[in-house]
């Protein structure tokens, strides 16, 4: 009787480095060429005590919303396909905001969903408009899918340049602009009077990231049905604690929905993912303190950092700051020898000596002011 390939024994040394060796002979096609000048997106994600440079909730969801998640777990046929659309949760999402579930797409963190906008509004011949500095995987998605870039670079204080996007939107040639609000990583939100006029202005889709929109800035949601070429990207990543689980959605006209659900992927949000979204959205008004928790700490650091000599903090309207200091590659690698990762962004275009620091819990933030008063001053 023949045995089953799980069975089987696994090959001996001598027929592996055979194996090895014929391998070795072998060759493989390359992959397209677009993708020899492709960087993959690095979170930078290190060990440390003080894990600060992710832009996560420092909180976990509350004691009492996990025993309901449990329970809702438990009831989930894990052997069965989800809701292919999330039907319940995206109804859940859309009623909330006073809009039908038709509204509304759920995706698998809010990256599914980016790449989907490159897919669905991008591609060869089609053209991009991003504001650096912001999200560096806008310009990936566009290089994945050959579509051309147009960066319309932000201020010296990282405010959009309103009049150079609008004057190069109208020339026609655009298909979708992406516009960061609350920005990541300089945390300012965009003005919503320039983000009407910009939908005004053309007929390129325009995508408004909100996904920290819940500690600053005010959203375009409501406007959806005014403009039929803006969609919003909202997450539960940040203000929601659910980094770990991915999940995110767009909202946008029912014709611009029914497009992203032509590219997305199949049963790309599973059904736990389904599952813990429900309680948590249901439940997201427990969420609030930690939200504004954030914020108070936010506002905080930003007063305790501008006392340090050599600091520049920028305004933020998200849940982390973007500081400028001289020798930051230096100030970060010492703040890592003490445990506390920030994101260092000093080697990026325009973000010459810049970190960015995730606001944490009270006793991680004064752990970092600790650190960075002790730093510097041993500097001066």
């Amino acid at each position: 009787m023949q045995r089953s390939k799980a069975l089987r024994p696994p090959l001996s040394t001598k027929r592996r480095a055979v194996t090895k060796m014929a391998a070795q002979k072998r060759s493989v096609r390359e992959p397209r060429p677009v993708l020899e000048g492709v960087i993959p997106y690095d979170p930078k994600y290190l060990p440390a005590e003080v894990m600060i440079s992710a832009n996560e909730n420092p909180r976990p969801v509350p004691a009492e919303i996990q025993e309901r998640i449990a329970r809702a777990i438990a009831q989930v046929d894990m052997n069965r396909y989800p809701d292919p659309l999330a039907n319940d949760l995206r109804t859940m999402i859309g009623e909330a905001w006073g809009y039908s579930k038709d509204y509304v797409l759920l995706g698998n963190g809010g990256d599914e969903l980016l790449f989907n906008i490159a897919l669905a509004w991008g591609g060869p011949g089609r053209t991009m408009l991003t504001c650096p500095p912001t999200f560096s995987v806008y310009e990936t998605n566009a290089s994945l899918t050959e579509t051309n870039v147009v960066a319309i670079a932000r201020k010296p204080d990282f405010s959009l340049d309103e009049q150079a996007i609008l004057d190069r939107v109208r020339k026609g040639d655009i298909d979708y602009v992406t516009i960061t609000s609350p920005n990541n990583p300089t945390g300012g939100a965009a003005n919503i009077m320039f983000i009407k006029q910009l939908l005004e202005a053309t007929d390129a889709l325009v995508m408004v990231d909100e996904a920290y929109g819940e500690f600053g800035g005010e959203s375009m949601i409501p406007f959806i049905d005014e403009y039929p070429n803006l969609l919003v990207l909202k997450t539960f990543s940040k203000a929601y604690s659910l980094a770990g689980v991915r999940l995110g959605y767009i909202m946008a006209q029912p014709q611009v929905i029914q497009e992203f659900i032509k590219v997305r992927q199949p049963y790309s949000v599973d059904a736990i993912s389904q599952a813990i979204g429900e309680v948590v959205y249901e439940n997201r008004s427990a969420l609030q303190p930690q939200i504004d928790n954030i914020i108070e700490e936010r506002d905080r650091l930003a007063e305790e950092l501008a006392k340090i000599p050599g600091i520049k903090v920028f305004p933020s309207d998200a849940n982390f700051l973007l500081v400028r200091i001289p020798n930051a590659g230096r100030i970060w690698q010492e703040l890592f020898d003490r445990s506390i990762l920030v994101r260092d962004l000093s080697a990026s275009s325009g973000l010459e000596d810049c970190l960015r620091i995730s606001i944490g819990t009270e006793q991680e933030n004064d752990r970092l002011l600790d650190a960075l008063g002790d730093i510097l001053g041993r500097s001066q």
